[in-house]
């Protein structure tokens, strides 16, 4: 079970808004798809789902290619998109009784009673939609998203409204269903992909500037090696330069501390050039760039 994207292309007059995309996402597997305003992503999401064709290139969905195989597909995608339409003049269960009935449910009221429980409606399940904050409205379309227990969800902000403590339900949710379904996730939320993501996807401008497991994303910008450097005596920010010429950029936080930016990792040279300068190594701390930084990186190219 896995989704393929291959040489993906959609061109709305002159144009692209995405522009010859490739990636997969494999069982087991939860990727952030992620990108600033405009980038591409809903589109992307709307051409896997068989809502909208591409221009060019293909999609496929548990070997399947989303045409040729459109309603078959349809069955085995869990899809919640951004603005998550919902009939907001029925009834929570109402409303996750016709849903199951499209999709032929079998035990249609033991299935609606799990899914209430799995998503946290229970206090609302008998509730008109329209009458739910926008949180619950959120719950909703999750709930309709996994009721025929799809084998690949596609979420479009998933927790888009919901408060703290909604966000780590939902989060822990997606991350249990991730370990058995294939999960295409987008979010603006930095830390919701580095809490639950297993491979992050970053588009812009219509393009993949990024597509690593998430303990390897740091490789895809430059300058990936933060020191935090303290010495025990004083030392003068331009001898640091010393150390090696793959120092992009030096911060003094005093006399004696520093964080040192580098293309390698140079803790060696660091304490060789502690020796020669007759000083010591207080503390050496490797810090890792945040997803955040990341993000800016690429996509402010």
């Amino acid at each position: 079970m896995s989704i393929i994207v291959k040489n993906l292309t959609k061109i709305y007059g002159t144009q692209r808004a995405i522009d010859n995309i490739s990636f997969e996402v494999k069982k087991g597997e939860i990727a952030g798809f992620i990108g600033p305003n405009g980038a591409g992503k809903s589109t992307t999401m709307k051409i896997i789902t068989g809502y909208i064709p591409p221009t060019y290139g293909k999609a496929f969905v548990n070997n399947m290619d989303i045409f040729k195989h459109s309603l078959e597909i349809r069955r085995q995608i869990g899809y919640l998109p951004e603005n998550n339409p919902l009939y907001t003049d029925m009834y929570v269960k109402e409303f996750l009784n016709f849903v199951a009935g499209i999709y032929k449910i079998k035990n249609r009221k033991q299935r609606i009673a799990e899914i209430i429980e799995l998503t946290g409606l229970e206090r609302e399940q008998n509730k008109k939609i329209g009458q739910l904050s926008k949180g619950y409205k959120q719950r909703v379309g999750l709930a309709q998203a996994l009721i025929h227990n799809p084998s690949v969800l596609i979420l479009d902000e998933p927790t888009s409204g919901l408060d703290p403590n909604q966000i780590i339900e939902i989060r822990n949710l997606i991350k249990r269903l991730g370990s058995e379904k294939t999960v295409l996730l987008s979010t603006h939320i930095m830390q919701e992909v580095e809490a639950i993501c297993d491979r992050i996807i970053i588009i812009n401008k219509g393009k993949i500037v990024a597509n690593e497991k998430s303990e390897n994303i740091n490789k895809t910008t430059e300058d990936n090696f933060v020191f935090l450097i303290e010495f025990d005596s004083k030392i003068d920010k331009a001898q640091l330069m010393e150390i090696s010429p793959q120092i992009t950029n030096i911060k003094a936080i005093r006399e004696t501390k520093f964080i040192i930016v580098s293309n390698q990792d140079i803790r060696k040279q660091i304490f060789e050039f502690a020796v020669k300068n007759k000083t010591a190594v207080l503390s050496l701390q490797k810090q890792e760039k945040s997803l955040e930084e990341i993000f800016r990186e690429l996509t402010a190219k």
